[in-house]
């Protein structure tokens, strides 16, 4: 065997396994530490017997073989059973004997886990086995031949011994439990993950706390591991920790009260087979987690103010832990409601309760022991933290904040007793405060992070009354906060808007301070968010608090930024007024009516806070008005407002099968290049432009790129083709800049976090340096347009910052490729000014010792005098023989001083590079918007050549004295509805046209069932959607005054949940549209009333249509099944009666076959064809046949009724004469079989005509 796999029987890869588990196991570690025996001996296996992880250090007696030749082991013993043992490992591996190569007197070895080795028999220590089952066994690799190791034995030994004290004193301690074994039969699993922690010199790092570790599982008992077939039908099990990030996008989160669930009872989190095994230990030991739970101030369940975050840990428990419990114990008592990962070493590891959320959610293996334990490697943080969070769960990420060696020289210098290294709570992350994560960087949607505050004004203060709103959203990937107050009714419709449009991910409201109301509308508005309750006033801050915590966060910026500039006053620095950012200066200056806005921000904050988050968001924070927030001038109104009913039944962000995007407008419009475009593209179709200017400047931009711009907006997405999501990206280096949580300089990481922060740095000066030259690919198209939108964006110092020469910097300061490739920054000159100094002083002294040289020459009288270097020795004069003089020694004292101060200098460049670069992060995000807009205005042009059929710019007029709202459609399409997708036939496009002076604002919409009624209607609101967001209609031509506000009403859907019927649904969403419409709106009620008795859905339906027309008086369309009303508007002139057009014809057994025309026609539609709709559905002919005879039977009996009511309104001569002679064949007809003269098809031609007549047809 190799030479560098014989380290004294042990292996500086491997930390052992009782290292950690005598970490939780007090009560067995031995008093006295047993000696490792040097040797192991095979001949003294324990039978029946499994293998530990890493089992005890190998027997003194253990007897060398002779070799292969001398024992005659040659092709003799091919396909023998054998077990080799491995000294790195201290284990012995079970194979079969496969070949014999006679050249090299070696035998290929092939394993059981599927490895083979060539091996010197007479050189290894190994005994044959008996023929049995092999069992699948992985183990940790062997050290490659390559690896050169250049320390002794000794060396390691004592950088182990050192390890072993790293976190614990005890850990030196074997502990009873690691010694002891079960029958149960067990698999010895290599870390899929592992590294070889080798340094470039072949030696171990001394701050190695932890290395590899091979993880263990029990095939009978655990259910976390999944069997993966091979070859030869063995199986062996995986880890499944290599997860897709599909399939973490894909997780499920657990919904908030099996979260809680989850969190506070470790019985709930176990499976069967660890029940079995962890169970009854938990149960007698964890007493106080059951009945007798208290919270940290004794408080029980029930108790008021009970804080079931935090746990009362009796004194009698804390008795029996050791240090290294304790302080685990420490953090997990006061964050019951988190999931630790717990630092030691290199490794993340998760115990008890949170052991088990590991084996389930992350498919963890369980270490051996009776404790619950398992972890992970340091590289895997990233991986495994968003796979928890994106499940809901809270992870409290406690760091290393101390080595070993640190610990002993506190202990020797300050006389600390202490047996456990530092530790520091240094993030806190759930899904709403995720920051890291691949998926953040290709998956565009964002993660919303809410807080709300809620207040009742006074009804007795006139045009006060109601419930105030307060938000604050947070998008903590991109530093974005949108601050605002509004009033709201008291359904929430508001409040009800902003969630469906934003869906957060994690809500933070102050504790029992939120109406029922309130919270039933959170909870249906949302899709299961964390919920996070913190205490009025002490956890969240009111304004005044939250105004004063503010300052001090800017305050200490400039007084940072005072000090980076070198600035004298720099103490002085944040005494004076600070400067906020605009929108929380309206806000403190608004006094009442922004309170509530600030007391969301303060809430958002704290929590913020105890993320560890706070100081790097607010910093370079940007900060927004929430969209249609109270503190907006009344008369300015900035866009259209959709609400939650409008965006969810037009499908505008979410289909409503799925809540995917296939199908919706979104989707239709998105070609989008870049993943901050598509977010811009969705907060633009959620808030469509009101102001017809703004709408005009975006429809010319767009014009222009359909146009003469098509080929420069080609090559500008081409450039940004490839372009990382650079919003997030720069918001993640700006928030590197402060060394906070675990980037502070004290946290213990073994992952080269400064080679990964440069290789962001320089992604982001590319993808910086990209968007000014994509910019720069659109400047012929300022040539050929006058889009007052286009020149703003594009003109260097107006809409584009002008960040070309800090690129140069950038570029000049050094060799971006080349850093990127070595992990390292070297400056070029000029680059950094610390950096050149640090230079120019060593040149000098090389300089110095130069000249030394000639003078040196001169007194020796010898030209051939020179600097030689032995070894270390450096500059030493060699002539007869090497020496230095005094003065080189002071040369050398400067060099060597020169020379770590110019190291330090390149130490400390990047975080002086990004810092330089974070100082304009403001011009960057202007970039960054600058960009996302130019890209959704082409995608919008792109988006015009995907619509079926002609096209059209719609013609947008201001409404005034000469002119009523109005919309009117020529040849108008469906933005998403393409024929292709339709089967057979193709979309019909239909003409509408609604308001203008002099014609109806209203249509009231008949025709039959699956005639194209709500398909129409949806048609309508789609295309003034679209008209105001600027882009291009389906349309031949399109026109419309601006509507401030769309209603939709539309579809049957319940709420059981929340105890609402459908009906009632139906009318709570009714009454939002009665209460909030203006004459500028647009409603579009689609078969009101269906829910309940004909006569109470046709009386709702007739009242809230008169109180639309006649009260209101917007724009709309009504459609309806309730043909009386057709009756009561046939002669308004506020009303449009319309159907659409059908063909009618006989099928079998008399039931009527309907033909759909799908075309949009005046007048009104006889009757509905919903025994058509049956037999599309399949129904049985018998069931359709009686459906149709009773049809007819209703409809013979209501149109007598409609007749009689027709004889006592109805003046002309038409109508008497048609109904005196239906009554005339009527009585013919009953005086008997020989009067019958009138055939029966005759009268059924009468009474439709009749009927038609009493329609208004």
């Amino acid at each position: 065997m190799a030479p560098s796999r014989r380290l004294s029987g042990r292996s500086p890869l491997v930390r052992q396994q009782s290292q950690i588990t005598s970490f939780f196991s007090p009560g067995k570690i031995s008093k006295e530490s047993p000696s490792p025996s040097p040797d192991p001996s095979p001949s003294q296996p324990k039978e029946k017997k499994p293998r530990l992880v890493i089992p005890p250090s190998p027997a003194p007696g253990a007897k060398v073989p002779l070799t292969a030749a001398k024992n005659g082991h040659t092709k003799k013993v091919v396909g023998k059973r054998i077990k080799v043992f491995w000294p790195l490992d201290k284990a012995w591996y079970e194979g079969r004997v496969s070949s014999f190569d006679e050249t090299s007197g070696k035998h290929l070895i092939c394993y059981d886990d599927g490895e083979e080795e060539a091996l010197d028999l007479g050189k290894e220590k190994f005994e044959w086995i008996g023929e049995e089952t092999p069992r699948s066994l992985r183990r940790l690799r062997r050290m490659s031949d390559t690896v050169k190791m250049a320390c002794s034995s000794a060396d390691v030994d004592n950088e182990i011994s050192e390890e072993d004290t790293a976190d614990d004193e005890e850990w030196g301690k074997v502990g009873g439990e690691d010694a002891e074994e079960d029958n149960s039969d067990e698999v010895e699993l290599e870390d899929e993950d592992e590294e070889e922690f080798v340094a470039s010199s072949g030696r171990l790092s001394k701050n190695s706390t932890g290395s590899k570790r091979r993880k263990k599982m029990n095939i009978a008992k655990l259910d976390c591991a999944k069997k993966i077939k091979f070859e030869k039908n063995r199986e062996r099990t995986a880890s499944k920790a290599s997860l897709s990030m599909t399939e973490i996008n894909a997780a499920a989160p657990l919904s908030n009260d099996r979260r809680v669930q989850v969190l506070d009872s470790i019985g709930s989190t176990l499976t069967v087979e660890a029940a079995e095994r962890f169970g009854k230990r938990e149960a007698e030991k964890f007493r106080f987690l059951q009945e007798g739970r208290r919270d940290v101030r004794g408080r029980r369940p029930g108790d008021k103010d009970y804080d079931p975050r935090t746990l009362y840990l009796p004194p009698e428990f804390l008795r029996t832990l050791s240090g290294g419990q304790r302080q685990w114990w420490e953090f997990k008592s006061k964050h019951m409601d988190k999931v630790l990962f717990f630092k030691m070493g290199k490794f993340y590891e998760l115990f008890e309760m949170d052991a088990h959320i590991g084996a389930r959610e992350l498919d963890l293996q369980y270490m051996k022991g009776e404790q619950p334990h398992c972890g992970f490697p340091e590289k895997n943080y990233s991986m495994n933290l968003e796979r928890l969070t994106r499940k809901g769960y809270r992870v409290l990420v406690v760091e290393q904040t101390e080595t070993p060696e640190q610990l002993e020289i506190r202990r020797k210098e300050m006389g600390s007793k202490d047996k456990v290294v530092k530790r520091e709570i240094c993030a806190m992350v759930t899904q709403g405060t995720l920051m890291e994560g691949e998926s953040l960087l290709r998956n565009p949607d964002t993660s919303y992070l809410l807080s709300i505050a809620e207040h009742f004004r006074s009804l007795e203060v006139p045009g006060k009354g109601g419930v105030v709103i307060g938000l604050c959203v947070v998008d903590v990937s991109t530093s974005k906060f949108m601050v605002g107050q509004f009033e709201d009714d008291l359904e929430r419709h508001w409040l009800c808007s902003i969630l469906c449009e934003l869906r957060p991910v994690e809500v933070i409201k102050p504790s029992k301070a939120l109406s029922p109301e309130t919270e039933r509308v959170i909870k249906n508005n949302t899709r299961n968010p964390l919920v996070n309750n913190l205490l009025p006033f002490d956890e969240f801050w009111d304004a005044e608090r939250t105004i004063n915590e503010i300052r001090k966060y800017y305050s200490l910026s400039e007084h940072y930024l005072a000090a980076q500039n070198g600035c004298t006053s720099a103490d002085n620095a944040g005494n004076g007024p600070v400067d906020l950012p605009d929108v929380l200066t309206e806000l403190v200056n608004a006094g009442i009516d922004g309170s509530y806005a600030l007391s969301a921000l303060g809430g958002c904050l704290f929590y913020l806070r105890q993320a560890f988050l706070d100081e790097k968001l607010i910093k370079c924070a940007k900060f927004e008005r929430l969209p249609c927030s109270g503190f907006f001038n009344n008369l300015q109104k900035p866009y259209m407002i959709l609400d939650a009913a409008a965006l969810e039944n037009l499908e505008i962000l979410e289909n409503n099968r799925s809540g995917g995007l296939s199908g919706t407008l979104f989707a239709q419009l998105d070609h989008c290049v870049t993943a901050f475009g598509k977010r811009l593209l969705k907060g633009w179709l959620a808030r469509p432009l009101y102001d017809i200017r703004s709408i005009v400047e975006r429809q010319d931009a767009v014009a222009c790129f359909k146009g003469a711009g098509l080929t420069s907006a080609l090559e500008f997405r081409k450039e940004l083709s490839k372009l990382q999501d650079m919003e997030r990206l720069l918001s993640r280096l700006f928030v590197s800049c402060e060394a906070h949580g675990r980037n502070a300089n004290r946290v213990i990481l073994y992952e080269d976090a400064a080679k990964k922060r440069l290789q962001e740095f320089v992604a982001s000066l590319h993808g910086c340096e990209a968007m000014i030259q994509a910019c720069s690919s659109l400047d012929t198209v300022l040539t050929s347009t006058e889009s007052t939108l286009l020149h703003y964006l594009l003109t260097p110092g107006k809409g584009l910052p002008d960040m070309c020469s800090v690129i140069e910097h950038f570029k000049d300061a050094f060799d971006w490729s080349e850093a990127d490739r070595t992990g390292r920054i070297i400056p070029h000159e000029g680059g950094d000014v610390d950096y050149d100094a640090a230079c120019k002083k060593l040149k000098e002294i090389e300089s110095n010792l130069m000249r030394y040289l000639k003078e040196q020459r001169k007194v020796l009288g010898n030209s051939e005098v020179n600097y030689v270097a032995v070894g270390k020795d450096l500059y030493l004069l060699e002539g007869y023989f090497r020496y230095w003089t005094p003065k080189i020694k002071d040369f050398l004292s400067e060099l060597s001083h020169a020379e770590a101060e110019k190291e330090s200098k390149l130490k400390g460049i990047l975080q002086r590079l990004i810092g330089q670069f974070s100082e304009h992060h403001s011009k960057w995000r202007q970039l960054v918007s600058v960009i996302a807009e130019l890209d959704v205005l082409i995608s919008l042009a792109i988006a015009s050549d995907y619509y079926e059929g002609r096209t059209c710019r719609p013609v947008i007029k201001e409404v005034c004295h000469e002119n009523e709202p109005y919309l009117s459609a020529r040849g108008l399409g469906h933005p998403m509805l393409r024929s292709d997708a339709l089967g057979k036939g193709s979309f019909v496009p239909n003409d509408v046209r609604i308001g203008g002076v002099g014609q109806p604002r209203f249509i009231l919409l008949t025709g039959p069932n699956m005639g194209g009624k709500s398909t129409l209607l949806r048609q309508v609101c789609l295309a003034v959607v679209l008209a105001q967001l600027g882009a291009d209609v389906p349309a031949e031509c399109f026109g419309l005054s601006p509507v401030d506000r769309i209603f939709v009403r539309m579809g049957a859907r319940d709420n059981i949940m929340a105890g609402q019927s459908t009906f009632l649904m139906e009318l709570s969403e009714t009454a939002g549209v009665l209460s909030s419409a203006t004459q500028n709106s647009l409603v579009a009620l689609d078969e009101l009333g269906r829910g309940t008795a004909t006569s109470d859905g046709q009386a709702i339906a007739a009242s809230v249509f008169e109180y639309l027309v006649h009260r209101v008086q917007c724009r709309g369309l009504f459609s309806t099944h309730y043909h009386r009303l057709i009756l009561e508007y046939e002669k308004n002139t506020k009303v449009s009666i319309c159907h659409m057009a059908c063909q009618v014809g006989k099928g079998v057994g008399g039931v009527e076959e309907v033909t759909f025309l799908y075309r949009l026609a005046p007048g009104s539609c006889p009757k509905s064809y919903g025994v058509n709709v049956a037999r599309l559905a399949g129904l049985p002919s018998s069931v359709l046949q009686k459906a149709a005879r009773k049809s007819n039977d209703f409809e013979i009996s209501n149109g007598k009724h409609v007749a009689e009511v027709k004889i006592s309104d109805t003046e002309t001569d038409e109508g008497r004469t048609l109904i005196k002679k239906l009554l005339s064949i009527s009585e013919t007809w009953n005086l008997g079989e020989d009067s019958r003269v009138v055939t029966l098809s005759l009268l059924r031609d009468i009474q439709q005509s009749a009927r038609w007549l009493v329609l208004g047809k």
